[in-house]
């Protein structure tokens, strides 16, 4: 069977709830290997609430229904303070990136306490400038940013990222609306180890299933090279999500 844009592979599933240092109740989602432990972990940030971005947008769902089985990854999803998804509201209301510290503190920190191994960032727009404000944690083995726009993120953000030596990793889109390759690579000049990677013909929403195959095996490559590149085709158990539509 080809994978597709509603393809959901096997992996155990829970409802998580993330409590932030603030006194907020965030709605979450923790997808594991079947049967297996995870060999990395993806924290995912997701894009700006006021533009309908939530835990749910599409290239965060699609990881969770399939990395868990192709490549023995865990993936955490949550809804950042006052965002809606069909997996509930989280408490609390938008604080412009600022107040969200501390649901990114509050995610690492979950991931800590369930011992879940390597935790990386995984943010898309509004989300990456949620990790590069407030993730560089001493937890956190890294960072993949799609679609940065570097708006709320500052010179000295990620000069915090350049010396803690932590990868950082940022997949830019050919005809991104607010950031284009080559501006990303002066930008993130800054960052010694930073690797800007341009992705020819995408844009800032990643809509189509080639695309969503080129981040998810980027992604793969850095936190779970083993499973790299990921297959294009399951002969297991599979479901379909009933809930969203392909994008």
């Amino acid at each position: 069977m080809q994978i597709r844009a509603t393809t959901v592979l096997p992996a155990e599933r829970r409802a998580v709830t993330l409590h932030t240092a603030d006194d907020l109740r965030l709605v979450g989602e923790l997808a594991l290997p079947e049967g297996r432990d995870p060999v990395a972990t993806l924290v995912c940030l997701h894009p700006l609430p006021t533009a309908e971005g939530m835990m749910d947008s599409h290239v965060l769902r699609k990881a969770a229904f399939r990395l868990p089985a192709l490549a023995d990854v865990a993936v955490l999803r949550f809804n950042t303070r006052g965002t809606s998804s069909r997996h509930g509201t989280s408490e609390g209301e938008f604080g412009e990136g600022e107040t969200e510290r501390f649901d990114v503190a509050a995610a690492i920190e979950f991931a800590e306490f369930e011992g879940l191994p390597a935790p990386w960032l995984l943010g898309w727009s509004f989300g990456t400038e949620l990790a590069l404000k407030w993730g560089c944690d001493p937890e956190v083995a890294g960072a993949i940013l799609l679609s940065p726009p570097l708006h709320r993120a500052t010179d000295a953000d990620l000069d915090t990222w350049g010396r803690s030596g932590k990868p950082l990793v940022a997949l830019v889109p050919e005809f991104d609306d607010y950031l284009r390759p080559d501006e990303a690579r002066r930008r993130f000049a800054r960052v010694p180890q930073a690797e800007v990677i341009g992705v020819e013909g995408a844009k800032h929403l990643w809509v189509g299933e080639p695309y969503v195959r080129r981040v998810l095996n980027e992604v793969v490559e850095r936190v779970a090279p083993k499973a790299a590149p990921l297959p294009q085709e399951w002969d297991g158990p599979y479901e379909r999500d009933t809930f969203s539509t392909p994008a």
